[in-house]
């Protein structure tokens, strides 16, 4: 009887935290109350990626640790191996120090995660011809993925359009754009970075009143995008490490305890889906 009543309390305490949460949902900011990204916030970021970027070109150092994982401690290292090849995607959270202690994002988060997957019986010839079919990548990563297209193409770079649909809560929809660029690292290594260059928030979209918002004077959701892609073939298939660097609007003043961990599993969920989906895709391509 003590357990039954024990049981019913946590039901009634769930539901009032699921409720509670809903309504703070409901009068937090929405889709009608736009933000402005400041260019101090846009300093910051450009700070950051710059840090960022100079430890990734340490890491392309013979003798250093090429994927993530590789500098992990052994045993954690062991476990993420383990995860890899049971087709599991690993990934973690990165922040990156500024010496200085100057870096501000007012009004802004910066967001930055971290993953990797291990594609069996492939070739990094085969991983980077699917990724590189921008053409198809509303197919690859439905339905986040919902439009796509090459806009440029020379050599081993691209200038590439998608839209973006995420669905939490709300549904966003947005125009975004950017330059490519692959690069070779010997026959068993290659990375690419992605920059964005246009992100616009799409109202109303599939409607006859479609429209995108001013860039940055939108609600938002995505700002800026950078993706770090690293790839290394062994006799068994290839890793696929992505290293993505975003930048939102800031948390609602009041709401932070509530809203922060809703609001911050977005960008991991983006990663972890991408990873998913290359992986799929690849295995796919190689199966047919």
């Amino acid at each position: 009887m003590a357990a039954y009543r024990e049981a019913a309390i946590r039901t009634r305490t769930l539901a009032w935290i699921r409720s509670g949460l809903l309504a703070s949902l409901l009068v937090a900011p929405g889709p009608a109350e736009a933000a402005e990204l400041k260019p101090e916030a846009v300093h910051g970021f450009d700070r950051y990626v710059q840090l960022t970027e100079k430890r990734m070109q340490a890491e392309l150092q013979p003798g250093a640790a090429f994927l993530w994982m590789d500098g992990l401690p052994e045993a954690r290292r062991s476990s993420a191996q383990a995860q890899l090849q049971r087709g599991e995607m690993v990934a973690a959270r990165l922040k990156t120090p500024d010496p200085s202690g100057e870096l501000r994002t007012p009004g802004a988060l910066i967001h930055h995660w971290v993953g990797t997957v291990f594609i069996p019986g492939t070739s990094l010839r085969q991983v980077l011809r699917t990724l590189e079919d921008y053409d198809h990548h509303s197919r690859y990563f439905s339905p986040e993925v919902t439009k796509s297209k090459t806009l440029e193409h020379a050599g081993d770079d691209f200038k590439v359009y998608l839209r973006l649909t995420r669905k939490k809560i709300v549904t966003v929809v947005l125009d975004t754009e950017y330059e490519v660029h692959y690069e070779h690292l010997g026959a068993a290594r290659a990375q690419s970075r992605s920059y964005s260059t246009r992100i616009a928030e799409v109202a109303h979209p599939g409607e006859s009143s479609e429209r995108q918002t001013p860039p940055g004077k939108d609600n938002g959701f995505l700002w800026r995008l950078n993706s770090y892609w690293r790839f290394f073939e062994t006799g068994g298939g290839v890793y696929v490490q992505c290293e993505a660097v975003s930048l939102t609007r800031d948390i609602p003043t009041g709401l932070n305890w509530l809203i922060a961990p809703f609001i911050e599993s977005i960008p991991k969920e983006s990663l972890e889906f991408t990873l998913r989906s290359i992986r799929t895709a690849v295995l796919g391509e190689a199966r047919g």
